[in-house]
């Protein structure tokens, strides 16, 4: 931990839903990343898989299981991840964010950015989970900016984890055979996983907010930000002293990385 009673932060490359059911050696990063952070009170996720107009939060009650996708196995439809949200959790959030900025969503459930990952992490399902939905008239700072509301839950033995890719281009994935994860990068891909491995690194944190303007490479692994959004929370938590490890850093399918890390473990 990088203080006293601090959890550390999350980001994690989730990648193909298969991940969930599947072992591999980005499930086992999941697993091992679990091993060394403290147990947390809470989790609070942050997904590309929720867009919303207006932030939104998942509710105190059980938490459905969403299968937000098609064409996989059955064995996959069949997973359920049991995990309840908390009461205080959600007042917490709300706390942070004032009252007219966030709406709580009783009938939400969790979406495979959240599931897929905390399935592998904390199967029992045993610790309370809230999710927050990405506000799609936001711009990158504004995500940052209200990410920064949320630092006190750092304290409070929350984690907090942001669930995407890095570089996510489903428009130029190319499978080699039928392994999804099969490791390779085009060249643009592994260009801008540098890049922006070299930016969290130095702190640049504007730059990473203003993605829009870092060039073709970047253009071409943020067609659309909704996968790289969730990195902009988990930046904007790290407080002076917090370590950085990065796992499962790799690209598969030519144009999506894995690549994950924690910050303050």
């Amino acid at each position: 931990m990088s203080g006293k009673g601090i959890m550390p932060v999350l980001f994690v490359g989730h990648g193909n839903p298969m991940n969930a059911i599947e072992n591999n050696e980005f499930s086992s990063g999941w697993e091992e990343a679990a091993k060394k952070l403290p147990e947390p009170e809470a989790i609070l996720c942050v997904s590309a898989h929720w867009e919303s107009w207006g932030t939104q939060a998942t509710g105190p009650g059980k938490l459905e299981t969403i299968h937000d996708f098609g064409g996989f196995p059955q064995a996959l439809y069949g997973v359920q991840y049991r995990a309840r949200g908390s009461a205080w959790l959600s007042g917490e959030i709300k706390k942070l964010m004032g009252e007219s900025e966030l709406t709580i969503d009783d009938g939400r459930g969790l979406d495979h950015g959240c599931w897929s990952v905390l399935s592998r992490m904390y199967p029992g399902a045993d610790i309370p989970v809230a999710q927050l939905s990405l506000d799609q008239s936001k711009s990158g700072i504004n995500h940052y900016e209200t990410a920064k509301r949320l630092m006190s839950l750092r304290q409070k033995g929350v984690l907090i984890i942001g669930s995407g890719n890095m570089v996510h281009n489903l428009y130029k994935v190319r499978l080699k055979g039928e392994d999804f994860n099969q490791e390779y990068g085009f060249d643009w891909a592994n260009r801008a996983s540098a890049l922006f491995k070299k930016l969290i690194i130095n702190k640049e944190d504007k730059k990473l907010c203003g993605y829009e303007s870092l060039g073709k490479d970047a253009d071409l692994a943020i067609p659309t930000p909704e996968h790289f959004l969730p990195l902009l929370y988990v930046i904007a938590l790290r407080q002076p002293g917090d370590s950085m490890d990065f796992f499962n850093d790799k690209a598969v399918a030519g144009s999506l990385t894995m690549t994950s890390f924690v910050l303050g473990a």
